[in-house]
């Protein structure tokens, strides 16, 4: 089978892993690749107005893949949670017009995730508290986002290392970089932990899973 997860922008990862887990919970012998591909750079045009330039400059080019399967290994998925934060959806939009995609990104984004994780963010965290959690895979949307979710959430300057390292190191690769912080989970030196991972994207939409290193 395959299933294609499309328009969602940078929080597509988590509804693919969300499909994932649930062809595996009702197919147990099912190993479900999860690929998202970024071509940023095809929407490039030739615009001199700054905001668009931004847009522009903001996105890369990016691929991930991984394997969701019931094989005890890895990182256990759980708890996916999909939010939208009040009277926002004109914050980040697309119009389809004949010279490509036309972005609006406003620089409102950040203070109004802000603003909402610090009201309503213990939802997110169901019965568990920000200390319960020894991992925090955030998309590296930019540094202006993270500063937002350790901000509202009142989490410890270095728990979100992770994603700011991917960050530097490749930018903001809409839906793929969500999967390249939670590879940083994988590869580091803790050993078991639970996480929290999130995204955000148009909407202004805020999606959340809870995950756990086995």
């Amino acid at each position: 089978e395959r299933t294609i997860v499309g328009f969602m922008g940078c929080f597509a990862a988590v509804n693919a892993l969300k499909l994932a887990r649930h062809i595996v919970r009702s197919e147990p012998h099912a190993k479900v690749l999860v690929v998202n591909l970024e071509l940023s750079s095809l929407h490039l045009q030739e615009n001199w107005q700054l905001e668009k330039m931004l847009s522009f400059l903001l996105f890369g080019d990016g691929a991930s893949a991984c394997l969701v399967s019931a094989d005890p290994r890895g990182l256990a998925l759980n708890r996916f949670h999909a939010a939208v934060i009040p009277h926002s959806d004109e914050l980040i939009t697309w119009h389809i017009r004949d010279s490509g995609f036309d972005m609006h990104l406003s620089g409102q984004v950040p203070g109004r995730i802000r603003r909402w994780l610090k009201d309503e963010g213990a939802r997110l965290l169901g019965n568990q508290t920000v200390g319960d959690f020894a991992f925090w895979a955030v998309h590296a949307g930019g540094r202006s986002i993270l500063d937002a979710v350790e901000t509202g959430l009142g989490l410890p300057g270095d728990a979100l290392r992770l994603s700011r390292d991917v960050l530097r190191e490749f930018g903001n690769m809409s839906s793929a970089t969500l999967v390249f912080v939670l590879d940083r989970v994988l590869r580091s030196a803790q050993n078991v932990g639970s996480g929290m991972a999130m995204a955000f994207g148009p909407g202004l939409t805020v999606e959340t899973f809870a995950f756990r290193r086995a």
